[in-house]
């Protein structure tokens, strides 16, 4: 996906304006860069230092923060993707961290090999998605930079450097929010290609908050979406398989209607609607609940968790602890039924196992995950900032790349080893290279 304007000169790096999807974040880059080596990667970061300048790597532009926003220097993943190795009997893989996540399955398939787990959505690149903490649903699985068991980057001095799983750094680099150099290349520890079944239908709202925990301690993967004003879940629960599981791929007729016409077209056209006639969204958000879910799919892993989300929005989302899940979203279900908000999207809310990243949201503790949307053309009134203070009260940690507030000093209170993250900032990029205004706030000037 292209989040340059159009016109911009891709080839002579001539500067242009930056965008991310959401179009919550932009920047006005002095130079592009595109290596597609390691080298020119060097050589992109030695030129910066001369010249004082500062580099990001941009991905895919997939974050709703300004997490990659570049000041100076934008380095882009075009020329930086595909497979580099491959480990089949010890189910390992490198990829070159420009990788977009719906080219992987391609690139592993030949090999019998699957990633354990992945979003909902696959259109980041593979060095984006763990260096913001990107993750999927299920207690029994971390974010996807859970599965990162070895990495190499450039650092802010030039240097490539390689990071092993024995290597305490990958705790900080495999989730670095683009802080600690240029990834360059990422190894995953996948599993062998299986097969997912998922049930997506609709419930009683209360009954399926009040059977929450239960429910995503039984399941594989789990997760619901709540449209504001009604009191019906969309759930979507879903099943692993062996590879050789008899699959029930989605009739291509119905794969289109459910996600281009449904998912698409007819989100959209309620968007619009809503925002241009507030009074018709209850009947309309009644009707989005109802034409959601109800399928059933047995198919590859890969064809299953994402899901095709072409409408713009914005985004909030907090991991909270597991046990607090259901109250945060009672508390916030009670503040939206007192104002007069005219939310079009839904509440999407998931789970995720503990893990011992340094700045992971689900670092040190199981989590429930409770994200927010907006239509990108609706006014975002103060909704954000209610979601934000009422899962603060109930432990919250913001998604890295989704929109929040905090700054340094919350961080150091919500992460034990925030300060060891730091450290190991100023060991790989002593001379702050890799910084943003995003940067500045959440890690400290």
């Amino acid at each position: 996906m292209n989040n340059w304007i159009p016109g911009f000169d891709e080839l002579t790096g001539k500067p242009g304006e930056w965008r991310n999807w959401g179009r919550t974040a932009s920047a006005y880059p002095s130079y592009v860069s595109r290596p597609g080596t390691i080298e020119n990667v060097v050589k992109t970061i030695e030129r910066a230092r001369e010249r004082g300048n500062k580099v990001k790597a941009v991905g895919a532009g997939h974050s709703f923060t300004a997490v990659a926003a570049p000041r100076d220097v934008a380095l882009a993943p075009d020329h930086q993707g595909g497979l580099e190795t491959v480990d089949v009997e010890r189910k390992r893989v490198t990829l070159r961290a420009g990788t977009r996540l719906y080219d992987v399955p391609a690139l592993l398939e030949p090999y019998g090999l699957a990633m354990p787990n992945l979003g909902d959505i696959d259109k980041q690149t593979i060095a984006g998605a763990i260096s913001t903490g990107t993750h999927g649903t299920g207690l029994g699985f971390g974010g996807i930079a859970t599965q990162v068991v070895g990495a190499t980057l450039v650092s802010g001095t030039g240097a490539v450097i390689k990071i092993g799983e024995d290597d305490p750094r990958l705790k900080a680099v495999a989730l670095g929010l683009g802080a600690l150099g240029v990834l360059v290349e990422v190894t995953l520890q996948c599993v062998d290609r299986f097969v997912l079944e998922s049930v997506e239908g609709s419930a009683p709202l209360a009954q399926t908050t009040e059977g929450f925990l239960d429910t995503v301690r039984t399941a594989d993967h789990f997760e619901f979406f709540w449209f504001p004003g009604t009191e019906v879940a969309v759930t979507k629960t879903t099943t692993r398989h062996p590879g050789d599981h008899k699959r029930k791929p989605l009739n291509p007729v119905r794969r289109f209607v459910d996600d281009r016409l449904v998912g698409t077209g007819a989100l959209l056209g309620m968007c619009e609607l809503g925002r241009a006639v507030p009074s018709l969204t209850p009947r309309l958000v009644t009707l989005a609940s109802g034409l959601m879910g109800n399928r059933t799919v047995t198919d590859y892993s890969t064809n299953v968790f994402a899901t095709d989300r072409s409408v713009r929005f914005r985004e909030t989302e907090w991991a909270v602890p597991l046990e607090n899940t259901t109250a945060a979203f009672e508390a916030l279900k009670s503040t939206i039924a007192q104002r007069d908000w005219n939310i079009t999207f839904p509440i999407e809310v998931r789970v995720a196992a503990a893990d011992d990243l340094l700045l992971s949201t689900a670092s040190g503790r199981e989590s429930g995950y409770i994200a927010a949307h907006r239509y990108v053309r609706d006014p975002q009134d103060d909704y954000f900032a209610e979601v934000e203070r009422i899962m603060i009260d109930h432990g919250g940690r913001p998604h890295w790349g989704k929109m929040h507030t905090r700054t340094a000093e919350f961080f150091r209170e919500a992460y034990p080893r925030f300060d060891d993250f730091l450290a190991v900032r100023e060991e790989l990029d002593p001379d702050h290279v890799f910084v943003n205004d995003y940067l500045d706030a959440v890690l400290g000037a």
